[in-house]
């Protein structure tokens, strides 16, 4: 495979450092992007270019300076994102609207600073990171799937849009890996009193040790070298657990009731 132009948003950590390293390792020139590069003065992994995908201004200036170093930019990783985790009830609507900010207008607004090259070049790969999550509406992380999900069904609009420019669009949801995210999400705090102390208390519990348990993140950069040197990607892919990924398989033929039962269950709701 000839060696591709790879911009990976968020890769100065987790699933995009890893993934950046990968494909670094099989020939490819990566540039990775942080909301502040004076947090890594010594990461040498591969350039980092600062973005924050909440200011467009930012993001026109990151993907100018690769345009100019580069000449081009094959392959976008979309995949700078946060969490957030709560009751829909209690999580504070400003923080709602930051994290839509961030996970969904934010990966917009890469897409729409690479489309006007990629078109130009008449050719590109978009692969949107999303999430398993963004399958279902999981308790206390509903705000995160919401997220998640509106960017799964707009790539699949925005692949049939794109398609006659010679570029390709898909989603890549991964599961639980072992990285910093539950470190880095926005938690609604835990109120004492409130009807969902208990059962928000236990699911977060939970959901940190998911993501201690996780899988090796270098998987996803395996996946993503597959998409690469894929002609024709589908529109969804899916990485992580055996389990997880069937969840997704159960949701779409398990009646309602009868999936949301075994989410109830595995929540201990």
């Amino acid at each position: 495979m000839a060696k591709k132009i790879i911009l990976i948003t968020g890769g100065s950590s987790g699933i995009g450092r890893a993934t950046g390293n990968y494909l670094k390792s099989k020939g490819h020139t990566i540039y990775g992007t942080t909301r502040s590069l004076a947090k890594y003065p010594d990461f040498n992994d591969f350039p980092l270019l600062e973005m924050d995908v909440t200011k467009s201004e930012t993001i026109s200036v990151a993907v100018e300076t690769l345009i100019d170093r580069e000449g081009q930019i094959d392959v976008l990783v979309n995949n700078a994102g946060v969490g957030i985790t709560g009751p829909v009830e209690e999580i504070p609507e400003e923080e709602i609207e930051k994290h839509f900010q961030t996970n969904y207008f934010g990966a917009l607004r890469v897409i729409k600073a690479v489309l006007p090259q990629m078109r130009k070049q008449r050719s590109g790969l978009i692969i949107n990171t999303t999430s398993i999550a963004g399958y279902m509406g999981l308790p206390f992380r509903g705000i995160y799937s919401a997220g998640k999900a509106a960017l799964e069904v707009t790539t699949e609009a925005l692949r049939m849009e794109t398609k006659s420019f010679g570029i390709k669009i898909t989603n890549l949801a991964p599961g639980d890996y072992a990285t910093n995210i539950a470190g880095g999400r926005y938690h609604a705090p835990v109120i004492k009193g409130s009807d969902y102390e208990a059962t928000y208390k236990m699911s977060l519990n939970l959901m940190d040790a998911h993501v201690d348990e996780g899988g090796d993140p270098e998987e996803v950069g395996v996946l993503v070298e597959k998409i690469m040197n894929t002609k024709s990607p589908k529109i969804h892919y899916k990485s992580g657990a055996f389990m997880q990924k069937v969840s997704v398989l159960l949701k779409r033929f398990l009646p309602d009731k009868i999936f949301e039962k075994l989410l109830l269950n595995h929540y201990k709701l």
